[in-house]
């Protein structure tokens, strides 16, 4: 969305209000930026790794 079409929605002085709230926001601390850099860079956690297959598992279904 557009700083024009925010604009539009929730007029200036909404706009205003929600830029000076998030202007009194403490700065995130190192621990919280890592924590979060984890989860975005892999949202379902580590990737599983392939286990060799054996050859029983055919037939043991």
């Amino acid at each position: 969305m557009t700083l024009a079409e925010r604009l539009a929605i929730l007029g200036p002085e909404t706009l205003a209000k929600i830029r000076a709230r998030v202007a009194l926001a403490p700065e995130p601390t190192d621990e919280l930026v890592e924590e979060l850099r984890r989860i975005m860079t892999r949202p379902g956690g580590e990737i599983p790794t392939r286990r060799p297959t054996t050859g029983t598992e055919a037939t043991e279904r």
